[in-house]
């Protein structure tokens, strides 16, 4: 995550204080600085599309081609929020290298190969957003949460469209409800078409670079145009059926925002795949994990075992059944992933799937043994 030192005042040496609202700080510029050296300019990729990126520089935005760091691991390819090194001239000019990553927001592809996909990079706050036209669907939301809290961005939820919910009491139940499912996270009810909860949402976002998430129909355009403070991106009309809309947004794109800071705006998310966020959905389970911390056994999986603590919380009522079932759903997706792309993961999986079933063998042969 950006250290509190970001959108200090830039190395004088580097003379590139119009980068400052992008987020270029001293310890950029010392990232920067063999770069420098060899001529090339620093700038902030504000989008991506066709092996070409728009790069904000000192001088202006400028078309750069990527070819030269296009390497075969999709997870290293240029992508919007990255600081590069581009070329000072040329026709065209070519993006060099980026520099090292503080955060990277990742989710795994809809393809067999199951690869990675980095969504947007250097990126403070990860803004989920969320439509109160439909039925909440808290799943989805601790979905992304997870990668949200593995990317290393502190998470926000925004619930859109809140004048749709005209009763305060039934929109300050919604906001329990997922505030519930979201644990360490600030949940936020906004209007764009009011304005209402706006003021808060930009006093969090200020002075730092926030990635938009969410289905398509989420209102993450109408809610970018409002912080923005005009109409930079499309907006199309949802469906009344189901509350989704079609892609407004087709590229990752980089918005200074009035008030300070960057938002990236990014496409609406049909496949919320995890991607090695172990660690994520941790952090989105810490009830959970707090409670496993009393099992009687280390490895327990919470399934049937004796003394375990987390079974006992939801028999007494202290965890939703609906939050356990989801844990195991998003553990059992990330292993999978993981086994898929890390052959020692996969052998220690195996090892444990015959550890455990020996041992299930030899509890059914000592419970026969006592018929």
């Amino acid at each position: 995550m950006t250290s509190s030192s970001a959108f200090s005042t830039p190395s004088a040496s580097l003379g590139l204080s119009p980068l400052v609202p992008y987020g270029w700080d001293d310890a950029w510029a010392d990232e920067f600085a063999p770069y420098d050296s060899e001529g090339l300019v620093a700038g902030r990729v504000i989008r991506v599309d066709r092996g070409q990126c728009d790069v904000a520089t000192a001088n202006g935005v400028i078309r750069a081609d990527t070819a030269f760091v296009t390497p075969h691991d999709p997870l290293r390819v240029v992508c919007t929020g990255d600081w590069v090194a581009v070329e000072p001239d040329g026709n065209p000019r070519y993006v060099r290298a980026y520099l090292p990553r503080r955060t990277a927001f990742v989710r795994s592809t809809s393809s067999k190969r199951s690869e990675g996909q980095i969504l947007a990079a250097n990126v403070d706050h990860a803004v989920v957003a969320v439509s109160l036209a439909v039925e909440l669907d808290l799943g989805r939301v601790e979905r992304f949460l997870a990668l949200a809290w593995e990317s290393g961005a502190q998470p926000v939820v925004v619930l859109t469209k809140a004048d749709l919910v005209p009763e305060a009491a039934t929109l300050a139940h919604l906001v329990e409800d997922v505030e519930t499912s979201a644990p360490g996270v600030t949940v936020l009810a906004v209007s764009s078409s009011t304005g209402a909860g706006l003021d808060v949402l930009e006093a969090v976002l200020a002075g730092g670079t926030a990635v938009l998430l969410g289905q398509s129909g989420a209102g993450k355009s109408t809610l970018a145009n409002a912080l923005v403070g005009q109409d930079v991106m499309d907006v199309q009309a949802t469906r009344d059926m189901d509350g989704k809309g079609r892609h407004t947004t087709t590229t990752r794109n980089l918005l200074v925002l009035p008030g300070g800071g960057v938002l990236i705006d990014t496409p609406g998310l049909r496949g919320v795949g995890l991607w090695d966020a172990g660690s994520g959905v941790g952090q989105v389970f810490s009830e959970i994990e707090e409670f496993a911390a009393d099992c009687r056994f280390q490895d327990c999986a919470h399934v049937a075992e004796p003394g375990c603590a987390v079974l006992a919380a939801v028999e007494s009522g202290d965890l939703p059944d609906r939050r356990l079932e989801s844990y195991r759903k998003l553990l059992r997706e990330n292993q999978r992933i993981v086994a898929k792309t890390d052959a020692r993961a996969r052998a220690e999986i195996r090892r444990d799937w015959k550890r455990k079933g020996a041992e299930g063998r030899a509890a059914m042969e000592a419970k026969r043994g006592r018929w």
